[in-house]
């Protein structure tokens, strides 16, 4: 059968030797199925792909500032336990995204922080707050201590969490989380759902003020896997979720293919890693991960982006504990893992199943045996 050229068998019609041809452009990636994804190597080639720095950036001397949502204290956490050089993680400074940097879950509040930093921006209300409701001002001291941490950043980590916000209908001011009980007034505070635009013109004056006051940094942008503990929306929770998570997913989509280019901005999936990987692995109170979870998508962060290299015997342990903490493999591994337990191992091998899903037994299995060699050493 003659074939036009850039066209390819696609799909068959039911009716031997006859197909059906599709042109299908310069990329065409599949979507896996099960036991594609029961691979060591899945998640760096079914989600990583495409997302990698064109090469490894981060040495211990490269200077990190991570903030933004919750998981950022993951991130913040691992890379110091791993000796980098985080700047968020000074325990003696006074500066909001050292102190709060993990309660900053909007792009309005992050793009605040920069303004203010930076350009010495106030704003007409008091916006901020800590975890106690108690109000954060303007101070010039935090700013200059938060500008010094801007100023020497080499790669800013910024992890987005929700486009749910509470803001002041007079001054159009963004809060940080909610408004305290006591200063709540219900004719000026108001909640929205912001829209994929607003947060991309958040995003990208975030990635503008650091162009221009620190020009040879590099940005990651992250979304947050951790969904919303509650919705102000008159629709459920779940449902809520979905779309604040989508509202900041696709603005982050739009800006890297605008500036992706540029080699400043990037986008690390951790949130398709969690959603499409492990399957939504949380715990009973279904919004926080389990630490093998958490370990796992640390440890493929140092892979990707990291001079110095995991072994192939720390990503082998790390991803068998993680499929063990969502529930994809027996629960055992983990264990057998976590304690460096041979015996246990090869009663887990023994068994006729260890995996959810029978089209990933093959592919487990044989990683199991690779592990067993390992620890046998």
């Amino acid at each position: 059968m003659n074939k036009k050229p850039n066209t390819f068998n696609f799909q068959h019609t039911g009716k031997e030797g006859v197909f059906r041809t599709w042109f299908r452009g310069e990329h065409t990636n599949f979507n896996p199925n099960f036991e594609q994804m029961a691979d060591a190597h899945a998640a760096l080639d079914w989600v990583v792909k495409g997302w990698e720095p064109a090469q490894r950036i981060v040495t211990p001397a490269t200077q990190i500032t991570a903030f933004g949502s919750c998981f950022a204290a993951n991130i913040s956490n691992w890379l110091a336990a791993r000796n980098y050089n985080i700047l968020t993680k000074d325990e003696g400074s006074n500066a909001y995204v050292v102190k709060c940097g993990e309660g900053m879950v909007n792009s309005f509040v992050i793009r605040q922080q920069f303004e203010w930093a930076f350009e010495g921006k106030k704003f007409e209300e008091e916006l901020w707050h800590g975890y106690s409701a108690e109000s954060y001002g303007y101070d010039e001291t935090i700013r200059q201590q938060t500008l010094d941490i801007f100023s020497k950043t080499d790669l800013f980590i910024l992890t987005f969490g929700l486009s749910e916000v509470w803001y002041d209908e007079v001054t159009g001011g963004v809060f940080w989380r909610s408004i305290p009980q006591d200063a709540y007034d219900p004719s000026r505070h108001k909640f929205r759902v912001t829209s994929v635009e607003e947060n991309k013109d958040n995003i990208r004056a975030i990635y503008d003020l650091i162009r221009k006051h620190r020009p040879d940094a590099k940005i990651i942008t992250t979304l947050s896997p951790v969904p919303l503990i509650a919705t102000f929306r008159p629709v459920s929770c779940i449902s809520a979720n979905s779309v604040s998570k989508a509202v900041l997913r696709v603005a982050l989509d739009e800006l890297m293919r605008e500036l992706g280019d540029d080699g400043y901005l990037h986008y690390w999936p951790s949130y398709e890693i969690v959603s499409d990987v492990f399957h939504l692995p949380f715990k009973q109170d279904r919004r926080h991960l389990p630490r093998a979870v958490l370990d796992f998508i640390m440890m493929l962060f140092e892979q990707v982006w990291c001079e110095k290299q995991p072994t192939d015997e720390e990503m082998l342990r790390h991803w068998l504990a993680a499929c063990a903490a969502a529930g994809l493999i027996s629960d055992r591994v983990e264990t057998a893992v976590r304690e460096d337990d041979l015996a246990l191992l090869k009663r887990v091998m023994a068994k006729r199943k260890v995996t959810r899903h029978p089209e990933t037994e093959a592919a487990i299995r044989d990683q199991l045996k690779r592990l067993e060699a390992l620890m046998a050493q």
